[in-house]
């Protein structure tokens, strides 16, 4: 077999039903709906009838816009737990028996679990292609296999800071633009009150760390051939390992208090909590935080200035509107997707009822997002930061199909971190001696390069 990069796998690569077949049985990235021919759109007159299974809020309302303006095709939504708080396995459970819905809320890392399952549509056989310049880049080809596209980009999460200048000033210092920085005014926040940190880092919710791998430069795994290739230790992941180490290990940021949490909101709210990293969606939970209005500002993300080939930005988050294998209607369910993701009255319409994350089309961001927010001072945020940190993502981190499993195994080991029982460089290594393990679990060959 050709030997395929990241980028030549979008470009050149085959996922036909023969190349499917031959693929599979050399276990390489991962099997796919073998099914050719395309199904045709509805007839005229006939009204199409489509499930949306989500747990966005309030999705209906959404789906009512639209059903509003086409008679022709009506969506219903259909509410499901999040992701893996069970949302996945009513997902897995419908797919096993041939049943299910058209759409289905799937998170971008998750994507190619489901391919992997035979679970998805290749929209590019229905038309995504000629609609995927209307997207994020870096969006389109999270979701892109062996020049194949497998969802609709529905929402993502560039990251910045979220930051007290007020509390911030008191040690003289302003949001960090560098992680040296970064780690300074964690230094000093935290020595000026032992019971303040400027921010708090989730051992156990390792997203958050692979997302400051992606923006340093780290590439974990690559579909090459007939295998996976493995880098979980190169130089730019051990910098940002041993960065956290040094943070976790004098204390000066918080273990105790995951972002999100009751307890971390009641942080935020008296002033324990000086600054959050996090994805674009992080804004309004951050309204969450009782006597905080108007006190936050937003700022880039901290930078790795001494990494060459690191990013000024990352995704933290990130779900598709994925056309499922089951659908008798692909046709009609991409065109509702598309209008939901591109449209002004579509995304508007999400960012009012769902909260989505940022937008992924290339042209609008919502009109929410362009105004100056009360929260934060009036400040607009969303042309001001959010905007060009979508444009300052690594474009060659590619999810395997064991994203989950492997974020599990990592979190395990990160946990022990906080008692001293391992670092982060260990723990990082060590899961990299698993993964080949967990890939042949999946019938898949891969083999560890760093």
């Amino acid at each position: 077999m050709t030997t395929l990069s990241r980028r030549s796998l979008l470009r050149g690569g085959a996922l036909g039903a023969a190349g499917l077949a031959g693929l599979a049985g050399c276990g390489t990235v991962g099997a796919a709906p073998t099914t050719t021919g395309t199904i045709p759109p509805a007839a005229s007159g006939e009204v199409v009838r489509l499930q949306y299974w989500a747990w966005l809020k309030d999705l209906q309302q959404v789906c009512d816009v639209w059903n509003a303006q086409r008679p022709d095709i009506q969506v219903e939504a259909v509410w499901i737990p999040g992701g893996n708080a069970g949302g996945y396995q009513k997902l897995f459970a419908a797919i096993a028996a041939g049943s299910g819905p058209d759409l289905a809320q799937v998170e971008m890392r998750n994507v190619p679990s489901f391919l992997l399952q035979s679970g998805l549509v290749d929209v590019s056989r229905y038309g995504f292609d000629q609609v995927a310049g209307q997207y994020d880049r870096a969006l389109v080809e999270q979701v892109s296999f062996l020049d194949a596209a497998w969802a609709v980009p529905q929402d993502s999460g560039p990251m910045a800071t979220f930051y007290r200048p007020d509390l911030l000033e008191e040690v003289g210092a302003g949001p960090p633009a560098t992680w040296a920085e970064w780690l300074e005014t964690a230094r000093a926040v935290h020595a000026a009150d032992p019971n303040r940190w400027l921010e708090s880092f989730p051992v156990g919710d390792t997203s958050v760390f692979l997302a400051y791998a992606s923006q340093a430069g780290a590439v974990w795994f690559t579909p090459e051939d007939d295998r996976w290739l493995v880098n979980m230790t190169d130089d730019a992941t051990m910098a940002v390992a041993r960065h956290f180490d040094t943070a976790v290990s004098e204390g000066v940021v918080n273990t105790s208090l995951a972002p999100y949490s009751p307890g971390w909101f009641a942080a935020v709210g008296d002033g324990r909590i000086a600054a959050l990293t996090s994805g674009s969606w992080g804004d309004a939970l951050l309204e969450g935080a009782t006597g905080a209005e108007g006190l936050f500002r937003v700022a880039p993300m901290p930078v790795w200035s001494d990494l060459p080939g690191s990013y000024g930005s990352s995704y933290l988050g990130g779900s598709t509107a994925a056309l499922m294998a089951g659908s008798e209607h692909p046709y009609e369910a991409l065109e509702f997707a598309t209008w939901m993701t591109t449209s002004p009255e579509g995304i508007d319409a999400m960012i009012r009822y769902s909260g989505i994350g940022w937008s992924p089309a290339t042209d609008y961001i919502g009109a929410a997002r362009q105004e100056g927010s009360e929260f934060f001072g009036g400040q607009a945020y969303g042309t001001e930061v959010f905007a060009p940190a979508a444009q300052e993502q690594n474009l060659d981190w590619t999810w395997p199909p064991i994203a989950q499993q492997v974020m599990d195994g990592l979190g395990d080991r990160f946990r022990t971190v906080v008692t001293g029982g391992t670092t982060m460089v260990d723990a990082v290594a060590a899961m990299e001696g698993d993964v080949v393990e967990i890939f042949r679990e999946k019938g898949l060959s891969a083999e560890v390069v760093s």
